[in-house]
């Protein structure tokens, strides 16, 4: 099949996370860098969702089903429109499964979407001759239109290789505005997933993820999403779109023990009314739920969230040092956030908090600051990870800048095994220092008496939480000697 010539009928669809490194986690429905300290699987989202737009067409996830490449390889031969989600760390290996599929199957139309193709479409289709086009910008209808059998040539927002080998790009395609015109994607979980297969240490088990909104206003500049694909304007779905699809999960998917909202920020300070409207929805229908949440939410917001079944946030902290804050745009203090967290406490509220170690400003004092906060504040649970400089955002066209980074390094954000490496260096503190802060972080906050005792607490309220937590902290103490190593 030329990727020039129109079917005029719909092509029988995959949407593809291809194979991965051993541990994996799928990272918030994109395909993210690295493992976790827990294994752990987020939903393919933005696979699912344009999937929901194609009648017949397949969701498949190889690393939660622990596919091989060859196994993969034998359903992708089975369809002559092949659409894969890749990332900048990702690249080489998606590229080498699309080489392959392509020597087995010649005709086949093979596509790539995501934050990579958005910041790179002439680069992700001048490494490899097997990929006939790559999406930018929100590519949900760009796949669709793909799908249906339209000429390329006639599809905003796609970039794509002609006959003659010149690579064309096509007008952009505007926004997404109207977010209730989307398709709900659970069906497509239900369709196509092992809900059991996906897993998050801090969520209860099984779990549903999905989106309430796209887009994030503030202006981290280490987050990608928000820099490339969604943009700063959070567009978000009505509140009764959103408890629309609640009800679904809970009737049809009646195993699923915990909603996640996996938007950006799902409680920014511009929709708490429409935050709040959820919240009471998810507590007429008695259901468990999480979000993302900025450290900023008011008092009466957190009361009416907590009164109607919500558990836990996720909440990006990133720093303990104000003038980090200030250089990353983070649009918070720690004053605010130790307020924050201290209602939460009050409400009983679960918190995990994510840091991030190596942002610009980044010293040893700082490191050590850090650590302190986060054992001051105490989040039930934490992740650390080291400064990721994605090309397309504000964070890597500063560290070249600053000679922190080489350009074109980013691709070196994990080794062979899937561990994060540190990036960015500074003349005062190096990769290597970075890299180590790591594992003394988790340490330093695992490991105390206080903290212990609480793991125990929880482990006693069910076998199913002993066990989970006994094979978690197996994972945990493999990821520290892996990290050492």
């Amino acid at each position: 099949m030329s990727s020039e010539t129109a079917t005029n009928r719909p092509l029988k669809t995959l949407f593809l996370q291809a194979p991965s490194f051993d541990g994996f986690d799928g990272g918030a429905g994109s395909r993210y860098q690295a493992k976790r300290e827990v294994k752990s699987f987020w939903f393919p989202t933005w696979l699912a969702q344009p999937a929901a737009l194609v009648p017949n067409s397949r969701v498949l996830d190889a690393p939660a089903d622990e596919l091989t490449v060859d196994e993969s390889l034998e359903i992708a031969r089975g369809y002559e429109l092949v659409i894969m989600h890749t990332s900048t760390p990702s690249f080489p290996t998606d590229a080498k499964f699309a080489e392959l599929l392509k020597l087995e199957r010649p005709d086949v139309l093979i596509g790539m979407v995501g934050a990579k193709t958005m910041v790179d479409p002439e680069g992700s289709l001048k490494a490899t001759r097997a990929v006939d086009f790559v999406c930018r910008e929100e590519f949900d209808h760009t796949c669709r239109e793909v799908a249906e059998g339209l000429p390329l040539r006639d599809i905003l927002g796609l970039s794509y290789r002609r006959i003659d080998g010149r690579i064309v790009h096509n007008l952009p395609r505007p926004i997404l505005e109207n977010m209730d015109d989307l398709p709900f994607v659970a069906p497509i979980y239900k369709r196509d997933l092992k809900i059991e297969n996906y897993f998050i240490g801090y969520l209860k088990h099984p779990y549903v993820s999905f989106y309430t909104g796209r887009g994030c206003r503030s202006k981290c500049t280490f987050c990608l999403w928000p820099q490339t694909v969604g943009g700063h304007r959070y567009r978000v779905r009505s509140a009764e779109n959103v408890i629309a699809e609640v009800r679904w999960i809970k009737e049809n998917m009646p195993e699923v023990k915990e909603i996640m909202f996996d938007d950006d920020t799902f409680t920014d300070s511009s929709s708490l009314p429409r935050v709040e409207a959820i919240a009471r929805g998810m507590g007429e229908l008695g259901v468990t739920w999480s979000c993302n949440a900025k450290a900023n939410v008011p008092y009466k917001t957190l009361k009416i969230m907590k009164d109607n079944g919500l558990r836990l946030l996720l909440v990006g902290y990133e720093s303990g040092d104000d003038d980090i804050l200030h250089n990353i745009k983070k649009g918070l203090r720690t004053d605010i956030a130790r307020r924050f967290t201290s209602d939460c406490r009050k409400l009983g509220i679960l918190i995990h908090g994510t840091f991030i170690l190596g942002l610009p400003g980044e010293t040893s004092a700082t490191i050590e600051k850090t650590i302190r906060f986060a054992k001051e504040i105490n989040p039930h649970t934490i992740q650390v990870s080291l400064a990721a400089p994605y090309p397309g955002t504000t964070l890597y066209k500063q560290a070249v800048d600053n000679g922190w980074l080489l350009e074109n390094d980013a691709v070196n954000l994990v080794n062979d095994k899937g561990v994060q490496l540190a990036a960015i260096s500074y003349p005062h503190l190096s990769k290597e220092e970075i890299f180590h802060s790591m594992e003394i972080f988790y340490k330093r906050f695992y490991f105390r008496p206080g903290k212990i005792w609480e793991i125990v607490k929880e482990m006693l309220t069910s076998w199913d939480m002993m066990t989970r937590r006994l094979r978690e902290g197996v994972e945990f103490f493999r990821f520290l000697r892996a990290h050492q190593a």
